[in-house]
């Protein structure tokens, strides 16, 4: 079964009556279908209560009653299509902004005692969206959420990760990590992060979950690509591990490596080619497509070296200026990225496609709520 979904608008059938509650058990055992899992591990069912005499305690409500979805305002399709897959509907939260620019959120239902799940990547914006997040943070905390988990689909700030230039710099991501657990969150719920260390920054339990399943499937139902004829490409030595990983599970391809030398922030030379491509078809993969200067100038090399093809593949589709221009410049057969970052309509291409990471981030936070293995998912 298809892992991956293509990018649509939200079904009006996912509508309840009730915010944030779950389905009966007939809308729920259809959550998690599009995924290649057993139903064992989260589809369970639930069945009537039964009348008992009165002496006897009542059965308890079905923990999913306790579960509560609530979106900023920085990619709220992602989010409401994850509620979808969980066949419940979006918590009313009300976010406004004062003509001083300063925010205020409210949230318009009770979350006394209930799993809070806030989703908001830390995309451009960065800083307004990463206050916004900490504000509802702070909003699910004073208003008793037994537990509350910040989803950052796209965390922003985790380039800077460690010293790199000397000294005298902050390590921003770890000051991100601190403040996000400071605003009260207990949990964290991330897609591809930048670099797996990372995740030591936080004090604070840590999910890490992987947008290539999403990829690899979507790569798997393309008749027009021979896995006899694929090579995955690494565009910069940081990514090897992940370029590795992902020729492994590409019927095990060969792996080549661009090799480059980063002059500034954005700024990058690719040197030479370690691999051979020749007459192959040439998969580039990273974990986020910025101002697209490293792949495009992969994908030059890649062209010179006789590659028939080149694909770019990446979780996060930042696509800062020029990165239109350059991914749309017919250096690229396709450019296959992830929805943790919204698309707008004016960055779109021809050759650009968005994938929805709205079944991994849903299974993820059902497995979560329900204390299932989240790392199972990816076996």
């Amino acid at each position: 079964m298809a892992l991956f979904v293509k990018i649509s608008p939200p079904s009006s059938s996912c509508s309840l009556a009730g915010h944030g509650h779950a389905t009966s058990s007939s809308s729920r055992s259809k959550r998690g279908s599009l995924l290649p899992l057993g139903a064992g591990a989260y589809g369970r069912q639930y069945s009537d209560v039964v009348p008992v005499p009165p002496a006897l305690p009542q059965p308890q409500p079905s923990s999913s009653g306790r579960l509560r979805i609530f979106s900023g305002t920085a990619n709220p399709t992602l989010a409401q299509e994850v509620a979808c897959y969980l066949g419940m509907e979006l918590g009313r939260v009300k976010i406004k902004r004062f003509a001083d620019g300063e925010l205020y959120v409210q949230l318009q239902e009770s979350v006394r005692g209930c799993d809070v799940f806030l989703v908001q990547p830390t995309c451009p914006p960065a800083n307004e969206n990463l206050m916004e997040l900490l504000i509802m943070i702070d909003a699910c905390r004073r208003a008793s959420a037994k537990t509350i988990t910040a989803v950052v689909p796209y965390f922003g700030y985790a380039r800077a990760d460690r010293k790199m230039r000397g000294g005298r710099e902050s390590i921003a991501a770890k000051l991100v990590a601190n403040l996000i657990t400071e605003a009260g969150a207990h949990r964290v719920l991330a897609c591809d992060l930048h670099s797996g260390q990372s995740i030591g920054y936080f004090d604070i339990p840590v999910d890490h979950v992987y947008g290539q399943p999403v990829i690899l499937d979507y790569l798997a139902s393309k008749t027009c690509i021979c896995p006899d004829e694929v090579v995955v490409v690494s565009p910069d030595v940081g990514g090897v591990a992940r370029a590795r990983a992902f020729a492994k599970k590409l019927s095990d391809a060969p792996l080549a490596i661009v090799d480059k030398r980063r002059q500034g922030h954005n700024q990058s030379e690719v040197v030479h080619l370690i691999g051979d491509v020749r007459g192959k078809v040439a998969v580039m993969v990273d974990d986020m497509i910025d101002t697209a200067g490293t792949v495009s100038q992969g994908a030059e090399l890649l062209h010179r070296e006789g590659a028939r093809a080149v694909y770019a593949c990446s979780t996060h589709a930042v696509l800062s200026p020029p990165a239109v221009d350059r991914l749309s410049s017919g250096l690229f057969q396709e450019v296959i990225v992830t929805n943790t970052v919204p698309v707008l309509h004016h960055r779109t291409f021809p050759q650009l496609t968005v994938l929805s990471v709205a079944n991994l981030l849903g299974e993820t936070i059902w497995r979560v709520h329900d204390d299932c293995s989240v790392s199972s998912i990816f076996q």
